[in-house]
């Protein structure tokens, strides 16, 4: 049951980091690539491809778990 709620929850996160990646706006950088590279340092998890990457490594995560167990 908790590796349907992690893998679901990750999911989540690398949706909503796509979603936030395409519609955030950055203070520096002249595309959106270079905005998503700054919002990363300056907020880290908060920036849509810190919760891309996290939603990425939780869903490694439950699989390992998965197999492990």
């Amino acid at each position: 049951m908790m590796y349907i709620i992690g893998l679901i929850l990750g999911v989540g996160l690398v949706v909503w980091g796509i979603y936030r990646m395409r519609t955030d706006d950055g203070l520096f950088g002249k595309n959106q690539k270079s905005k998503n590279v700054f919002n990363l340092l300056l907020m880290g998890e908060a920036s849509g491809v810190g919760q891309f990457l996290g939603g990425i490594i939780l869903i490694i995560a439950v699989i390992i778990g998965f197999f492990v167990k």
